[in-house]
């Protein structure tokens, strides 16, 4: 754990982000646009969350049989990832809508999806946004079970087959909502002693609580009571439901930042990395976007992290206009913009990297 608050410097006093800030703000002055979602994002999160809630309300009908139930629950687990891509992600930044309150109503959406809104925005927006990519301080690449995803993390004869079963762990990502965020309470609270986060509020804990047994009897207690599904076939149901989602959003996930290309720089002694923020965001990070535009439409425009992650206040419907702005600029500053052309290639190059990493 990092005894020193990490701070970044700037050494070559670069312009890169203010030039590049620049010339984003004109791109949405010159053409009338709002940084937010807009109306038509909203019409998403209804589409994401009806993928969802309309599967889950077929189940409870009991008009069904086991196999299409099933297939109930795969859509489910669709629409777990595209809630958690398209709404609760945009939402918890504040970029979904300029008016905060849509954004609180939709971000809570995570609650339905078994997961808590603080501690999301705690480790995502604030750490891992912040500090991408850094051992033991983004948690994305740091203690993962039976995962190497850091050079910096301690390499176990095990890891040399990780390529082989990280898929199957990462359909767990969701699942692990469930006893994660308790977990994170004590993450938190010793990082807190070095400034990086603060101690984990009381209040949040009542809500982290009553939230997960709401869902509890949401996702558990509700189904088993109104169908005459077994609790072994209620188990099936749950495990694919988050079996789908888990493997979708951790492969997303995944795909942005432990690729070739993808830097991972330590801090020195005292805590400091010698780079600008903007820059190191540029370096650890990698776009997959190809030609497919549904499967970015479906992400949340994840496949431009690299957009997402130089300007996370501004809406991925925009991404894919603001991504030549930024690759320009970036050129233009003799920086890397790390581009895999596709989903196929940028999967493999992830493959290669878990690989790399189980063997040195």
């Amino acid at each position: 754990m990092q005894s020193h608050k990490i701070k970044f410097t700037n050494p070559e006093k670069s312009t890169f982000f203010p030039t590049l800030r620049h010339r984003v703000d004109q791109h949405f002055s010159v053409n009338k646009l709002c940084k937010s979602g807009g109306s038509g994002i909203i019409y998403k999160a209804m589409f994401m969350l009806s993928l969802y809630l309309v599967p889950y309300a077929l189940i409870l009908s009991n008009q069904f049989n086991l196999l299409a139930m099933a297939g109930f629950a795969v859509v489910m687990g669709l629409g777990v990832a595209g809630v958690g891509m398209s709404v609760m992600h945009d939402a918890i930044h504040g970029s979904l809508s300029t008016a905060n309150r849509l954004n609180k109503i939709f971000g809570a959406s995570i609650y339905l999806l078994g997961g808590n809104a603080y501690n999301w925005e705690v480790q995502h927006n604030r750490l891992h946004h912040t500090y991408t990519n850094i051992h033991e301080v983004d948690e994305d690449i740091t203690g993962k079970f039976l995962l190497r995803l850091s050079f910096q993390e301690k390499q176990k004869f095990i890891h040399r087959f990780q390529h082989i079963y990280a898929f199957f762990l990462y359909s767990l990502m969701t699942l692990s909502f469930l006893w994660k965020d308790f977990k994170e309470i004590g993450i938190f609270n010793r990082m807190a002693k070095s400034g990086m986060t603060k101690p984990f509020p009381r209040k949040e804990l009542i809500r982290l609580v009553a939230t997960k047994l709401a869902y509890i009897a949401f996702i558990c207690i509700i189904p088993l009571c109104i169908t005459s599904l077994s609790f072994g076939e209620w188990l099936v149901g749950f495990l694919i439901m988050h079996g789908t989602a888990g493997m979708i959003l951790s492969t997303i996930f995944q795909m942005a930042h432990v690729v070739e290309g993808a830097d991972q720089p330590e801090p020195d002694s005292s805590g400091c990395i010698e780079n600008a923020w903007a820059v190191h965001q540029l370096q650890t990070t990698s776009n997959f976007a190809g030609k497919n535009r549904i499967l970015s439409w479906f992400i949340g425009g994840l496949d431009y992290q690299i957009e997402h992650h130089l300007f996370p206040s501004i809406s991925h419907i925009h991404y894919h206009a603001l991504s030549p702005i930024v690759k320009a600029t970036a050129l233009e500053f003799g920086l890397i913009y790390n581009a895999k052309p596709n989903f196929r290639n940028a999967l493999g190059s992830h493959v290669r990297m878990l690989k790399n990493m189980g063997t040195r």
